[in-house]
């Protein structure tokens, strides 16, 4: 088995002696590298940990500079494979315990997704619904989902369960064995499963259970008792169905996938009385462990009498258990079945009163448009003095956001730099978000649900709300008086950052329209020098900036003195390719909507690149989960709607989940946006796989999508890229990397080509086309290239091209496809330091990934797809940011801006001067599950 790398290994593509020389020496005059990290653990001891965890990983080399993990490659590395995921048994104490109701808010400011309900024990935890940004809001609060026991579904869709292919893969990937946990659902869960059953393994779906079968959920006449599922020393949980009610009663058998609601009930059970000692004395018993069992409901024998003493004879009264009804009534069509249903009977107020038992809370999971119809609130009002939380979806304020941590670097980029990084699409204030009060019922009986708001239901005395754990309001203005006490000087800065953007006649490089546009000398002389060179301009992308630092300059940031010239007027200065030239702000803009890889996290999201071409359309590129949720944060919930209509098609790279969760959420919404409109299916062009999981899914809900293979879309071979021969030995037969299985075109896919040049013409596009690259099976990167433009004046304009590489280690293919781009988007998974995991997972370092930008002289680098060990800033040499730029979540490119991206990533220091690196032996920060 051949041995890992050594620390040593010359990298991809070494610079030339004396340019290292001179880099090394301008470190060392600088006092060290840009953004390097203070670690928790040496670098040399995390590499011996790793070669440890990596051990048996064989390399192989296509040429001598490509190195990479040959069975991921092919699908045959290990993985989850062999791990028990067991369920992890937990007991609770019925005796002395505490529990509570929580609202998880996930949703609650962008509209994406249903809410998430905790109902909490010391032992045990039970959830409801999973929507997509689950995992990245219980990062945020330090809510640890692998305490969770059972997963309940009020509906099978991709609003209340989005969130769970990556909350599976995430426990299946914890320690050494993984963990799975029990997912509850009605009948429809079933397709959920099967659609999943490509990319999550199978012992982590072994503990879902799917109630009341498909005639149990159809039939007119239910069984009016509920279905008790969960049923132990500390709760009851039970299901009764709601289906929508048609209008045709001979349709009723008719009931789509999806359709069906559930509610829950939750019953506690009741408190035992208090334990009297003297009466237990005057029966005959001592203190000791005798007292405990009858605590505890059991009967013993008296140590001085002969008779049993039973737990009536020394206890109290009991008290009734709390009682929680969690009632989701998606649509109008479904209250008529939920207000007649006779499971809701015992629970009603003259029946409780009879009882003796209340139901004490009733949180309400539907949309305000149902909640707040008259007959929906006098039916509430048969639950007496219950107390009603209006949990579902209404208009809020999103100056007040669920993911704060990310809403926080987000208006601090944004004051720093507003060209780069929009602020947020906030909702305005207004008064359409008051929950309206029924003349029948005391207006503190309903209120609105706040996010992590409580109802405390032991102990007993503590019975009732909680709003301790809410947090406290955030609004933009708040953030921003922080960071000017934190930076005095960083007003300072932002107006440096302002000034690079002025307007020169060659490269109508010009400020968005709400700045005022200054002067820059830098850019100036810049300008002058492409003035006179464009005689000499005969291919606009094979110029490319050339950049070599002085190492007597000091190019720190204004936080350190003032940012002075980066180039000396004897050095070459960059060219603007002329493709740039005249260009218009509404020829296309790239948002990044989520950077991080694995999983989500705090502050970045999973991969999903959003390309706006404004009036052609929009294209996405991957689409993890939550890409929904981002695109409302960053253009609103209407604007986001909008972004969703008129998306063009959806690429996806390869087939991991946090590739490709957030597709169905995305595609259902478009659904429901323009089904009352003639419109056509949506695009989808991924790798085979994705086909059959979206195929499986769409007999769950209604997509509206047109499948086109990346293999299909693979460059002709009669063009330059296979003429080249990089590809031809790289996927010969027989090969190591012949991981992608040819077969004939269908006739599908001849029509979704047929689709794709519709496309192309729409958006403005000369050609689309993927790459094969080297990461796990049926993995591609893609190339976008305009058409070329012409001014109106008739002077003709080389259109850009865009490239995106997916995951990938560095490869010819890639770097191929990627020659004279105008902007290059490559992961950059892991910092310089750790190439021996970079391989082993089939990723790229931040190194690599520029050195690929630099051999396919692409003309700007932005680096994305970062660990989430680094939760704020990767680890970047100052010498490797000529022409690259980092992404972060929610940032938008301009391509008219692109001349001025690789100048303000050095202005990004001060907002991240004291950042660290996440320790990796954190588990609770950073869990990359080995799939990935």
């Amino acid at each position: 088995m051949p041995q890992l790398l050594s620390p040593s290994l010359r990298l991809l593509f070494p610079l030339p002696s004396s340019l290292s020389r001179l880099c090394a020496l301008g470190r060392r005059n600088r006092g060290g590298a840009f953004f390097t990290h203070k670690r928790a653990k040496s670098d040399g001891a995390l590499r011996e940990d790793k070669r440890k965890e990596l051990g048996g990983v064989e390399m192989v080399k296509e040429k001598e500079e490509f190195l990479f993990n040959e069975g991921r490659a092919k699908g045959n590395d290990k993985g989850l494979r062999g791990r028990s995921m067991e369920l992890k048994a937990r007991k609770a104490n019925p005796v002395s315990t505490t529990s509570h109701v929580q609202i998880l808010g996930t949703g609650m400011d962008t509209q994406d997704t249903s809410p998430s309900i905790l109902l909490f024990f010391d032992q045990q935890r039970f959830l409801f619904n999973a929507g997509e940004g689950l995992q990245r809001f219980c990062s945020e609060h330090k809510i640890k989902l692998s305490k969770i026991d059972h997963i309940f579904l009020s509906r099978v869709c991709s609003e209340t369960a989005g969130g769970i292919p990556g909350l599976l893969l995430t426990l299946a990937g914890l320690g050494d064995e993984g963990m799975s946990v029990n997912i509850w659902g009605p009948s429809d869960l079933e397709f959920l499963l099967g659609a999943m059953r490509g990319f999550i393994p199978r012992k982590a779906m072994l503990h879902a259970h799917s109630f009341g079968g498909q005639s149990d959920a159809a039939t007119s006449s239910p069984d009016p008792s509920p279905i008790v599922l969960i049923d132990n020393e500390v709760v009851r949980i039970s299901a009764m169905f709601v289906r929508p009610v048609s209008p045709k009663p001979d349709k009723e058998s008719n009931l789509k996938p999806g359709e069906t609601a559930v509610v829950y009930a939750c019953e506690l059970p009741e408190i035992q009385g208090k334990f009297d000692p003297v009466k237990a004395a005057s029966l005959g018993l001592r203190p000791g462990p005798k007292y405990r069992h009858l605590q505890l409901g059991q009967s013993v024998k008296s140590d001085s009498l002969d008779i049993t003493v039973n737990p009536s004879d020394v206890l109290g009264p009991p008290t009734p258990g709390p009682i929680i009804l969690l009632v989701d009534c998606p649509t109008v069509g479904h209250t008529e079945e939920l207000f007649n249903l006779p499971s809701f009977d015992r629970y009603t107020k003259g029946r409780t009163e009879q009882s003796g038992r209340v139901v004490n809370c009733v949180i309400h999971l539907g949309p305000t448009r149902v909640t707040d119809c008259v007959a929906y609130r006098d039916w509430m009002a048969q639950f007496g003095g219950a107390q009603h939380i209006m949990a579902g979806h209404a208009t809020k304020n999103m100056e007040i956001p669920i993911l704060q941590a990310s809403a926080r670097i987000s208006s601090r980029l944004n004051y720093l730099c507003p060209q780069f990084f929009p602020a947020s699409g906030f909702w305005p204030n207004n008064d359409n978000n008051k929950i309206k009060m029924d003349q029948n019922m005391d207006s503190d009986e309903i209120i609105s649900a706040n996010n992590l708001l409580k109802f405390n239901l032991r102990p007993i005395s503590q019975l009732g709300l909680d709003k301790s754990a809410v947090p406290i309001t955030l609004s933009h203005k708040n953030i921003i008086r922080e960071l000017f006490a934190e930076i005095p000087e960083i007003k300072d800065i932002s107006q440096q950052i302002s000034k690079l953007w002025q307007t020169p006649t060659s490269t109508n490089l010009t400020l968005p329209p709400t700045e005022k546009a200054t002067t820059d000398p830098y850019l100036n002389k810049c300008n002058s020098i492409n003035n006179n060179n464009n005689s000499n301009i005969n291919n606009n992308n094979n110029l490319i900036e050339k950049r070599s630092l002085d190492i007597n300059e000091n190019s720190s940031p204004p936080l350190e003195g003032g940012l002075k010239k980066r180039l000396r007027d004897n050095l070459e200065t960059p060219i603007i390719p002329s493709c740039l030239e005249k260009i218009t702000r509404e020829e296309m803009e790239i948002t990044l909507l989520g950077t991080g890889s694995s999983q989500p996290s705090k502050y970045r999201n999973v991969s999903s690149i959003y390309i706006n071409l404004f009036n052609k359309g929009s294209i996405l590129l991957d689409c993890g989960e939550g890409s929904l949720g981002q695109l409302k944060r960053r253009f609103g919930v209407e604007g986001a709607d909008e972004a969703v209509k008129n998306l063009k098609l959806i690429w996806v790279s390869h087939i991991h989940a946090d590739h490709h969760t957030g597709l169905v959420r995305i595609l259902a919404l478009r659904y429901q946006l323009l089904k009352l409109i003639p419109h056509e299916p949506l695009l989808v062009i991924g790798p085979s796989p994705l086909q059959r999981f979206l195929n499986a899914y769409a007999d769950l809900e209604e997509l509206n999508f047109q499948f086109l293979d990346c293999r299909q879309t693979l460059k002709s071979g009669k063009e330059a890229l296979n003429a080249s021969g990089a590809l031809s030995n790289l996927f010969r037969q027989g090969s190591k990397m012949e991981s992608i299985k040819r077969k004939p075109m269908s006739s599908n896919s001849s029509e979704g080509l047929d689709k794709l040049k519709e496309v192309l013409v729409d958006a403005g596009l000369e050609d689309l086309y993927s790459v094969t690259v080297r990461h796990c099976p049926e993995a591609f990167g893609l190339v976008l290239q305009s058409r070329d433009r012409v001014s109106r004046i008739g002077k003709w304009f080389p259109g850009w091209k865009l490239v995106y590489s997916g995951d990938t280690r560095p490869c010819p293919a890639l770097i191929e496809a990627a020659k004279d781009a105008t902007v290059l988007i490559h992961e950059a998974t892991f910092e310089d330091s750790m190439t021996e995991e970079a391989i082993a997972k089939n990723h790229s370092t931040t190194k690599e990934a520029i050195q690929v930008g630099d051999a396919a002289g692409a003309y700007r680098v932005i680096l994305t797809h970062f660990s989430q060990r680094y939760p704020k800033i990767p680890v970047l040499d100052e010498v490797d940011t000529d022409k690259t730029c980092i992404a972060f979540d929610l940032m938008s490119v301009n391509l008219a801006d692109l001349p001025v991206l690789p100048k303000v990533l050095p202005y990004l220091k001060c907002l991240f001067k004291d950042e660290m690196a996440v320790d990796e032996s954190d588990e609770d920060e950073v869990q990359e599950s080995v799939l990935y």
